[in-house]
């Protein structure tokens, strides 16, 4: 990946600081947490305030088991509200477009006969991330933090099993780009059972910083006892991250599973919150 030395920088720096973070039991000072990121501590409060809009000390109250619970009470978006609003099919993270396309029936059904998919390696603000792409845009976004990189591989490989896999960073550097930085368009080439790709689109819908329920998406999506269903939709979304299966709780306020493991959960939805109040 050719992309900004010092971005490619910065995630590394913030994403051995999330990882810490994540990990630790207790509250990690300033100077501690600078000291193991080598930077003095005011530099590395900078760095880290400029990234994720608030104070590392301010970020881990935000890592506390019951934010959770909290996001759900003041934060809850309402999908019924936001398809009312014609907001469906597109969505908005922070200063990212997304515009996606999805398969048709048929051609999820031929399990990628006939498609490449492109695939490279990439920092990401969560830990090394697997990406895949075919020509019109990203299908497959995964990260490797908990998971390890043969296991993300064999795992997204698997979705369709009878594609041609070609490893081009090159090609989807754009797109990359502009999903990690968070700001321009990025395309999203969805890679589905309809029941799925509703699901996923629904997710769409949740903007950044707020959560929502299996129950609330199974009603959206008109399916209001599908909650399984949706449930297991939510955990085979191809795109994580983008398509922000993150967002999604369960109705106690528990943060239920993910499929890139928890402490990269925990993580996003501290980083979203964290943003979105600052």
């Amino acid at each position: 990946m050719n992309a900004d030395p010092q971005m490619n920088y910065h995630y590394h720096v913030m994403r051995r600081a999330l990882d810490l973070l994540d990990a630790a039991d207790a509250p990690v000072s300033l100077d501690d947490l600078a000291a193991r990121m080598q930077m003095s501590p005011a530099h590395f409060q900078r760095l880290f305030s400029q990234w994720v809009g608030v104070s590392p000390k301010r970020y881990q109250q935000y890592l506390q088991l019951g934010q959770a619970k909290r996001m759900l009470t003041e934060n809850m978006t309402t999908l019924q509200v936001s398809h009312s609003l014609g907001l469906s099919g597109s969505g908005r993270l922070h200063d990212l477009f997304i515009r996606w396309e999805a398969m048709s029936p048929g051609e999820f059904a031929r399990r990628g006969e006939g498609l490449t998919v492109f695939w490279g390696w990439f920092d990401s603000p969560f830990g090394p991330a697997l990406v895949m792409g075919t020509e019109k845009g990203i299908c497959g976004l995964a990260l490797a933090a908990e998971t390890g990189r043969q296991a993300a591989m064999e795992d997204m490989r698997a979705r369709w099993p009878k594609a041609r896999f070609t490893e081009d960073p090159t090609m989807l550097e754009p797109l990359v780009d502009a999903a990690f930085a968070q700001k321009g368009e990025t395309r999203l080439h969805m890679i589905g059972a309809p029941f799925q790709i509703k699901v996923w689109e629904a997710l769409l819908q949740i903007p950044s910083g707020q959560v929502t329920t299996y129950s609330e998406i199974a009603g959206a999506i008109g399916n209001p006892n599908a909650m399984r269903a949706v449930g297991n939709a939510v955990g085979r979304n191809p795109v994580s991250w983008l398509i922000p299966c993150h967002r999604a709780l369960r109705k106690s306020g528990a943060l239920g599973g993910y499929h890139w493991g928890l402490p990269v959960k925990r993580a996003m939805l501290a980083w979203e919150s964290a943003r979105a109040e600052a």
